[in-house]
């Protein structure tokens, strides 16, 4: 157990904060393995010129790199299952993740975020393999809030709902799978529903911030390529570290 009761997961591009201090490295082992990372539980610094009771300085944050500190853990491979199960031992309460997506919609531009309010999953993952237990899939209500709390404080340009689509990956959708996709969902990722489902299993509140760094394939006027897809999250990875510094002075204990 430790004292940090609100989790960050960050994605593709968030794997080692700058402003994060951290205080230790914990190593669980799951029934499920090792997580993608050692857990680090630590805070933030506080900006300059700031006032360090604004930004909650005494609260610990567990922060878990989900594709490893190296970006090395493809989508397809994270073990989710340790990395939820890690942080329920831990005593985590309250996740809040951070994920790179592709836009299904044009009115949803790259740059933009938005915040889901549902998710589809046909291959999700579960803690209840031996088990005859069902859960009704969704995302925390009141941690949604605070996203958008958050993003309109700072004004950025979000979306407060829609639907995100859980492809598998690690490859890109075709055009084929992006035309049929794109009438149920508003952007298309390759992790969050997974933590999502688990997360909800164990008990614990989730939600999630997605980073709109493209358009899926066949949506824009351009073709999709890894190139377009990492620009898009260098152009984000600045404004998140402020969100992050911000979700600190949530109410939330």
């Amino acid at each position: 157990m430790s004292d940090a009761k609100i989790a960050i997961i960050g994605g593709t591009g968030l794997e080692d904060p700058k402003f994060f201090k951290k205080i230790k490295d914990v190593k669980i082992k799951t029934p499920y393995g090792f997580p993608s990372a050692p857990i680090e539980i630590g805070d933030f610094s506080v900006p300059e010129g700031k006032h360090p009771a604004s930004y909650g300085a005494s609260r610990k944050i567990a922060f878990l790199a989900r594709h490893g500190k190296r970006n090395e853990i493809p989508p397809h491979r994270v073990n989710y299952q340790a990395n939820i199960f890690a942080l329920k031992k831990l005593g985590v309460k309250y996740i809040f993740a951070f994920n790179s997506v592709g836009s299904l919609k044009k009115r949803i531009q790259p740059g933009s975020f938005l915040v889901p309010s549902d998710y589809i999953d046909f291959n999700p993952p579960t803690f209840f393999d031996k088990n005859s237990k069902f859960i009704t899939p969704k995302i925390s209500e009141n941690l949604r809030k605070v996203f958008i709390k958050i993003l309109k404080k700072l004004k950025l340009k979000f979306w407060p709902k829609g639907v995100y689509f859980n492809s598998k990956g690690p490859r890109l959708e075709t055009k084929a799978e992006i035309n049929l996709i794109k009438n149920y969902a508003d952007v298309v990722g390759m992790t969050m529903a997974k933590e999502a489902t688990l997360a909800q299993e164990l008990g614990i509140e989730y939600t999630a911030l997605c980073s709109v760094d493209n358009y899926a394939q066949g949506i824009g006027s351009k073709v999709l390529d890894l190139n377009r897809i990492e620009e898009g999250q260098k152009k984000n990875s600045k404004i998140i570290e402020k969100i992050m510094l911000e979700i600190l002075k949530s109410h939330i204990s």
